[in-house]
């Protein structure tokens, strides 16, 4: 791929060149990095301390946190370096690289949020088959199916991406190497890979995606609200709302991303829904997962009290031995 291109390196442009806002984003990116990294680790390792949590709608969580935690770290670190170091060249495989886990986590994030929805829908449409449909074998299968057409998906996409010639301009608007954004600044007609990103994530990919959430909501909305029991219903929509929540935060900021119209990009518009698309959802997916569920916050608090038991313990044999 490199003989194809006279660009060895990028330039990432996406934050302004001043110091102080370059310190600000480094601020800003390494909170908001640490909360997104903590969030997703504790929800893991409260699903896999909790026996009582290993069920197939936890395990699918597990998978989406590793996932939110991976695509978040694809991007906002080499930012962070980029601002702290005040050096925005990226190598040109380090931006292959970058597109690959970009759209393998992406599209991973896609896949398990419609597994979630129909482990939801048998749940509460067909709850005493559930755990015949919802057995270990075919929650395995259906994870590692969504993993292997991620990465397969990945890597067609990035091959198709850097077929393109970067032969007059190398400057990135944006804070990592976004497939659009490469497309601009290519100096050949790049209509043929646009197409070609459309109909892969637009039509084989966020349609099906979208319409299989929600006709499964469409079914659990209706049995719910046909459960006698006020509690009943109370229970089923809270774990599906925030699943609902998430995916509706990630399609809507994602689409905008890859299939706003050229009328509607600009450079400001292009940062802010890219910040959205990427550090948002990894950031909030562990707060409105947990917020109103007991079961993961029990685990979570009861980690964190043993972590600031073992600190306390530390220090102050610390400050015996002194």
């Amino acid at each position: 791929m490199t003989n194809r291109s006279t660009a060895t390196e990028f330039l990432l442009m996406g934050f302004a060149n001043v110091h102080d806002m370059q310190f600000l984003h480094f601020v800003i990116f390494l909170s908001v990095y640490i909360s997104a990294l903590i969030g997703n680790i504790l929800i893991i390792v409260a699903v896999s301390l909790n026996h009582q949590l290993h069920t197939p709608m936890y395990f699918f969580l597990v998978n989406l946190s590793f996932s939110d935690a991976c695509f978040i770290s694809a991007t906002v670190p080499n930012s962070m370096a980029t601002s702290i170091m005040n050096n925005t060249l990226i190598s040109f495989s380090g931006c292959v690289g970058q597109v690959f886990l970009v759209v393998t986590f992406a599209g991973a994030e896609i896949a398990l949020l419609t597994i979630m929805a129909y482990d939801r829908y048998v749940a509460i449409c067909h709850p005493l088959r559930y755990r015949l449909i919802m057995s270990w074998d075919a929650c395995i299968q259906m994870a590692a199916a969504s993993w292997i057409s991620r990465v397969s998906h990945a890597a067609l996409q990035t091959g198709i991406t850097f077929r393109l010639h970067f032969c007059e301009s190398n400057i990135i608007k944006q804070f990592f190497c976004d497939i659009p954004q490469l497309e601009m600044i290519s100096c050949n007609d790049a209509e043929a890979n646009q197409v070609l990103v459309f109909i892969s994530l637009s039509v084989v990919v966020d349609s099906f995606c979208i319409l299989f959430i929600f006709v499964s909501y469409g079914y659990i909305f209706s049995s719910v609200l046909r459960i006698p029991s006020v509690q009943g219903r109370y229970k089923a929509f809270s774990t599906c709302t925030p699943h609902l929540i998430v995916f509706c935060l990630f399609m809507l900021t994602g689409m905008f991303s890859y299939l706003r119209p050229k009328e509607l990009s600009s450079p400001t518009v292009d940062l802010l829904f890219a910040v959205l698309y990427n550090v948002l959802p990894p950031m909030l997916n562990p707060i409105i997962y947990s917020l109103r569920n007991k079961d993961i916050q029990v685990p979570v608090w009861t980690i964190l009290k043993t972590i600031a038991g073992l600190f306390r313990t530390h220090h102050s044999c610390l400050n015996y031995s002194a």
